[in-house]
């Protein structure tokens, strides 16, 4: 390693090893160098075997930094900028391809999306990636006596953390899983904007047509919206032909209204109070047209993920009443199950915990569901819950005393879920199937 005027700033400990781990137990100086790069040097020699390359990558939108340091804190690769693009992304191939691929392990900070596509190409490639979260890199960075914070020293920083810290390389399954989490929450957005054209399709209709509703108990259904689309108000199923008009809701209803239900619509229109408004019809029809689009959009994302969900034959598929969407929404939202140590994590990560509450002497005995970490993943073990009740003899047993015990339903079912959220725990991490009657 090169000389340089270095300055003792603090002492890192690094524990015992653990199953994945790279470095023995050692105390670690860090030095500030006088080219404001940050180094680590260990204060015992590594044998060859425990000779191992970080590199650390900083990521951006556009652009990107890099360098690499080895397990006795030299700096083997430069900091260096490459393009968020495939030139990009060959010139760093490039520069790790100098290193042994055994002996390197290449680490980035989880920085939303920014990442992603970079993780997959490097697992794709075959490489060791760890995604490190931002608070180990954080610690690092206040123990600098001086305030430095630039995407060169980050580097640096983030291929530090990877020596201090266990790490568990990013695999295929992982993004898979990835996938599962983005899909799913997509389809819950998809589910809010169709449920929002709803609630203002319900209001334009009140205005053009509002006995409609009443008589079709609800509009929200297919022969209704073929009605709607081709006459948007009153005035316009009026004038339209009786024989056209019993043709199109027959064959828009299967079958279930016929002739009789177009005399009798009629001359509920003739009655009616709605207004013949063009801009009214307008938003009816288009609104009709967003949730349909909206409909086929939601179908083609659970097709999406059904197919993920098959391909990782999980062994949570094998509980009674968990399909595909909520089984990908789970798997997606949980992600690696071993960053969890214990179920009762999950159960927090999810925000099916209850809340606790104390002041001086007093704590609460009972208290709410805290309702705090994933909401997608709260949904999904709810719904799934319910699904589970209906389908498995343990567990609406276990509904049945919840209610006995004077609980609502919603209250019986967040104890489902947690209870459902145990299973899944011990399931998923010694990969056993369901097997409770």
């Amino acid at each position: 390693m090169k000389e340089c005027i270095a300055t003792v700033l603090s002492e890192l400990f690094i524990s015992r090893m653990l199953p994945g781990d790279h470095l023995p137990s050692t105390y670690f100086n860090q030095v500030y160098e006088d080219k404001r790069l940050w180094i680590v040097t260990a204060s015992n020699t590594l044998g060859k075997e425990g000779f191992m390359i970080y590199a650390g990558i900083d990521i951006a939108k556009l652009n990107h930094f890099a360098s690499a340091i080895s397990s006795d804190g030299e700096v083997v690769l430069k900091p260096f900028k490459f393009t968020n693009d495939y030139d990009g992304f060959s010139k760093l191939k490039s520069s790790l391809d100098s290193f042994d691929p055994d002996q390197l392990i290449i680490g980035l900070e989880s920085t939303a999306h920014y990442g992603n596509n970079l993780v997959e190409f490097l697992v794709n490639n075959n490489y060791k990636v760890c995604v490190i979260n931002p608070i180990q890199t954080s610690t690092l960075r206040k123990n600098n006596i001086r305030k430095t914070k630039t995407d060169k020293v980050d580097t640096l920083v983030i291929a530090k953390a990877l020596m201090m810290n266990p790490t568990r390389f990013f695999t295929k399954y992982d993004i898979s899983l990835l996938h599962l989490k983005e899909l799913g929450r997509f389809r819950l957005k998809l589910i809010k904007k169709r449920t929002q054209a709803k609630i203002q399709l319900t209001s334009y209709v009140d205005q053009a047509f509002p006995e409609l509703q009443y008589y079709f108990n609800g509009i929200h259904h297919k022969s209704c919206y073929a009605l709607l689309k081709e006459a948007p108000t009153a005035a316009k199923i009026v004038s339209m032909h009786m024989t056209h008009l019993s043709h199109l809701i027959e064959v828009a209803s299967h079958g279930h209204f016929n002739k009789e239900t177009a005399k009798e619509l009629r001359v509920l229109a003739q009655t009616s109070v709605g207004i013949d408004d063009s801009s009214v019809a307008l938003q009816i029809t288009q609104t009709i047209e967003l949730i349909e689009l909206l409909d086929k959009q939601v179908k083609t994302v659970e097709s999406d993920m059904e197919s993920i969900v098959k391909s990782l034959d999980s062994v949570i598929m094998t509980i009674p009443g968990i399909g595909y969407i909520n089984g990908g929404m789970i798997l997606g939202e949980i992600g690696d199950i071993s960053r969890f140590s214990n179920p009762s994590k999950v159960l927090a990560f999810a925000g099916l915990d209850p809340a606790v509450y104390q002041s001086g002497f007093f704590e609460a005995r009972s208290t709410k569901m805290s309702k705090r970490g994933s909401k997608a993943l709260r949904f999904a073990l709810v719904n799934a819950a319910h699904n589970v009740v209906k389908n498995n003899k343990t567990f609406k047993d276990y509904y049945a005393q919840k209610r006995s015990e004077g609980k609502s339903h919603y209250n019986a079912l967040g104890h489902c879920a947690g209870k459902l959220v145990r299973i899944i725990y011990k399931m998923l991490t010694d990969n056993v199937a369901f097997n409770l009657d």
